[in-house]
């Protein structure tokens, strides 16, 4: 038995209808401190063979259905996260890759990649907006001024570590010039160096395509330009 500041709605009843512990005294001095029952385990429990051969038996099933029973279809393996609703299949997820490969989802942003001016140049003017509101800090970027009228920087270095990036797009919709997009659909390599995960300027260029934005904005008269487009639709 042990002395506890205990709740005032536990009592007898409830500790009978099992929703609290039995209490068998209350002090004089604090009705607060109380004396209750302590319910030690029984043998069965107290020796954990019920409860082992319960999880075993649980086991022994998976492995059963897992071992057995054939594998689902190629394409209910591909999707992904798909539940196993198919009550004669095998339950294992593992996709024979790279034979197989899980599709992945619609919105999925993959790798990212630089878009290019008319002249083939990176858009991107160093402007720091992707690195500011970039919450992991993975990108890195050094400007230089450019040769190119009308554009006062460019990067001389841009680094994104792909190890870091969550995936969050904040550097595509913080860009004010449409210059770095993440609709690669691609997923980042396995490497076994860290600095080979480093997406470097040439590289994200090298997936880049020139960008239907117009240098400077569109203008107050986008609508009337191009009737039911967006001069950054990014589907294009």
């Amino acid at each position: 038995m042990s002395n506890v500041d205990h709740d005032d709605n536990h009592d007898d009843a409830a500790f009978a209808a099992g929703g609290g512990p039995r209490v068998l005294s209350v002090s004089v001095a604090s009705p607060r401190v109380r004396t209750i029952q302590v319910v030690r385990p029984g043998p069965a429990d107290a020796s954990y063979l019920n409860a082992t051969s319960k999880g075993l038996a649980v086991t022994l099933k998976h492995f059963a259905r897992n071992f057995f029973l054939p594998l689902r279809s190629k394409e209910s393996r591909a999707k992904a996260g798909a539940p196993v609703d198919e009550k004669w299949k095998n339950e294992i997820e593992t996709v024979q890759y790279p034979e197989e490969k899980v599709t992945y989802p619609e919105r999925f942003r993959g790798l990212h990649r630089l878009t290019l001016r008319d002249d083939g140049a990176v858009r991107c003017v160093a402007c720091m907006c992707c690195p500011t509101v970039c919450p992991a800090h993975c990108i890195t970027i050094v400007p230089e001024e450019s040769d190119s009228k009308g554009v006062e920087k460019r990067p001389a270095i841009f680094e994104i570590d792909e190890l870091r990036c969550i995936a969050c797009g904040l550097c595509v919709e913080a860009c004010p010039c449409d210059a770095i997009r993440m609709d690669t659909g691609e997923h980042a390599k396995p490497v076994e160096d860290r600095s080979d995960a480093i997406e470097t300027l040439q590289t994200m260029m090298a997936r880049g395509v020139k960008s239907i934005a117009k240098q400077g904005g569109a203008g107050p008269t986008w609508r009337e330009t191009a009737p039911g487009k967006h001069p950054h639709d990014f589907n294009r």
